[in-house]
């Protein structure tokens, strides 16, 4: 097959991967049911989510194993961590294994978010390397799919397994722990780093992905919606976000069509025409000149990068410390608010937590797919956005979002769970751009995972926050109910919120300069 087919193929692999690895966000489907099989409190409850996230911090191995290991080896390893780390909780969950202290359980939960991080990494490489010329385009798009994880589990538990709490929450583990290796095993001959020889003539094939994406966010909004989702049966929706997974292989088919088409034409004139050495030599002219052209057009609109730096160097910048704390008050916190989201529902007496996730995740989705949208159309233009500035624009409504979850309706809550989805998607997705913006794309895999090992930092600071703020709500007792357990721990998270939108703005400042040299 011609580079141009492989290309498209790692594409769709990415796709695939990203769209079953985000195991983490469906944490707070069951995370109440969770609580009572382990008869543990909220704030141990607490210091599992920051465990899930805590993986992260050892990221930096999956950055440099990706350097010296096969992509392939790299994704076996990724999945066998995960297999590990939720599979031995569900074997504990039904009594396959007789023993398991709480330590045992929290070091699971840290193996199997990190593995997490191994599959990302090989997404990343694979996209920045297969389409050096769109690969802001290309990460955003297929990171959005990360927000779909946890629509496609609940989707999947819906159809499959018992309606009943206990079996859902094994449910869930189960397939965290199975589904991933299966997918990674399926998508590792695609998703492999191939020969590009150009990167022109895409255009179509990403318009279609776009259009694709869309329909497919569009899809997983309107499913989660309850007024939608009765009078679909369970199967139905299953079914239906597997075909919309199933639909980005279009496009390499078309193009083998198109290839085997051309291969079939010029077969044909060769044999009606004769042509000479001359216009051989002249049609070389012309099309070596047009390639001139076409990538002398494609390097006007490459996004460099500020500088290319290590992680040894980077950590002494101001600007990374910015970044890190934009991160740190922004996506970090919604992630935080998004894994406490089941008791968050659960206080507030609101029974409907799966849909509560289904829809946080699927606006996600749309909120990752955004800046790829943004970077796509501006950059036929010669106007390109400031990431910083962009940052600003999804922090100030984050922070409005979280004051207004002091409102008592359940519509406040269904609202804020969609801007914060949203917000903290895009904030995520940008962030992957940023990064080899600001410090450069050869140590990316380094970098970056350097620059997301705030997330647990935050989880565990911002989550044990909200646990004690609910215990002492609770007067103590395992459970609290009512709109006090949560009310100050919103007030301070849209303060801190603020906080990170003014610290954006001073990046925005020191980065101002270069954003504008790159047009």
């Amino acid at each position: 097959m011609s580079s141009r087919i492989l290309q498209w193929l790692s594409l769709v692999g990415i796709i695939w991967l990203q769209s079953i690895n985000g195991t983490n966000s469906n944490f707070p489907a069951y995370s109440s049911q969770l609580k009572q099989l382990l008869s543990i409190s909220q704030v141990q409850l607490n210091n599992l989510a920051f465990a899930s996230d805590a993986g992260k911090l050892f990221g930096c191995f999956a950055g440099i194993a990706s350097i010296y290991l096969p992509l392939w080896l790299v994704l076996i390893i990724g999945s066998a961590l995960g297999l590990i780390g939720y599979g031995v909780q569900y074997l504990f969950l039904i009594n396959q294994i007789s023993s398991l202290s709480y330590g045992h359980i929290f070091l699971l939960t840290v193996i199997a978010g990190n593995s997490i991080c191994w599959i990302n990494t090989v997404c990343y490489v694979i996209a920045i390397r297969n389409f050096p010329s769109n690969r802001q385009i290309v990460v955003g798009l297929t990171t959005s799919y990360v927000g779909l994880s946890a629509k496609i589990y609940t989707d999947i538990v819906d159809a499959k397994f018992s309606s009943s709490p206990t079996e859902r929450a094994k449910a869930y583990l189960f397939l965290n722990s199975i589904l991933p290796v299966i997918i990674c095993v399926i998508a590792s001959p695609l998703a492999r780093v191939v020969d590009v020889k150009s990167s022109r003539n895409m255009g179509v094939g990403f318009i279609t992905m776009f259009v694709i994406t869309i329909a497919t966010g569009v899809y997983a909004v309107f499913s989660s919606l309850e007024f939608m989702s009765s009078k679909l049966s369970s199967m139905s929706n299953a079914i239906g976000i597997f075909v919309f997974l199933l639909a980005p292989l279009v496009i390499p088919v078309v193009e083998k069509i198109m290839e085997v088409v051309r291969k079939l034409n010029i077969k044909t004139e060769m044999k009606v025409y004769d042509f000479t050495v001359e216009d051989n030599e002249g049609a070389e002219r012309m099309e070596s000149g047009v390639k001139v052209r076409e990538e002398a057009s494609e390097e006007v609109h490459e996004v460099g990068a500020k500088e290319e730096i290590g992680v040894k160097v980077m950590l002494t910048r101001l600007d990374f410390w910015l970044y890190f704390f934009v991160y740190f008050f922004g996506a970090t916190l919604g992630l935080v608010f998004l894994n406490n989201l089941g008791q968050i529902a659960e206080s507030r007496g609101y029974s409907g937590t799966s849909t509560l996730v289904s829809l946080s995740s699927s606006f996600g989705f749309f909120g990752r797919l955004m800046p790829s949208l943004m970077d796509y159309f501006f950059s036929r233009t010669k106007h390109m956005i400031s990431r910083p500035a962009t940052i600003i624009a999804l922090m100030a409504p984050t922070a409005g979002a979280f004051l207004l979850l002091t409102n008592s309706a359940d519509l406040s809550l269904h609202i804020s769970s969609a801007i914060i989805g949203v917000c903290s998607g895009a904030i995520t997705s940008i962030a992957v751009s940023t990064t080899t913006e600001l410090f450069g794309t050869k140590n990316f895999s380094v970098n970056h995972n350097v620059v997301v090992a705030n997330i647990p930092i935050g989880s565990f600071l911002f989550g044990y926050l909200a646990a004690c703020l609910y215990r002492k709500e609770g007067n103590g007792h395992g459970k609290c109910m009512g709109m006090d357990c949560y009310k100050y721990t919103f007030i301070i998270w849209g303060s801190l919120c603020i906080f990170g939108t003014f610290l954006a703005v001073v990046l925005y400042a020191r980065t101002r300069k270069f954003y504008r040299q790159r047009v």
